[in-house]
């Protein structure tokens, strides 16, 4: 599945983009897909960056899936266990300070 995007980007980006894709013989599209693709796999591997996304979840800024394809199922399925955790950890605290 795809989703149109539209975007500005600096004209010596675009001029540059297009040259690859010429000498590369693909379009512009798919060279800012790449370049996107690599960037977004550089980010996603520095620490910083997993927590903030990990933040963004605890705090439902995001959903499980976003959450998935960045940290990786594994490390997701356990961020939610905690989450289930904490949030019943609250339930509770707050049934006993009714009491």
């Amino acid at each position: 599945m795809t989703t149109r995007v539209n975007f500005r980007l600096p004209d010596d980006l675009v001029e540059k983009a297009d040259v690859a894709a010429e000498v590369t013989h693909r379009d512009r599209t798919a060279i800012v897909v790449e370049a996107l693709r690599e960037y977004l796999e550089d980010v996603e591997e520095d620490e910083g960056f997993r927590e903030a996304v990990v933040e963004l979840y605890l705090e439902d800024e995001i959903g499980f899936d976003v959450l998935k394809q960045v940290v990786g199922v594994q490390d997701a399925e356990a961020v939610r266990a905690s989450k289930s955790m904490l949030e019943r950890g609250d339930e509770i605290a707050e049934d006993i300070a009714d009491l």
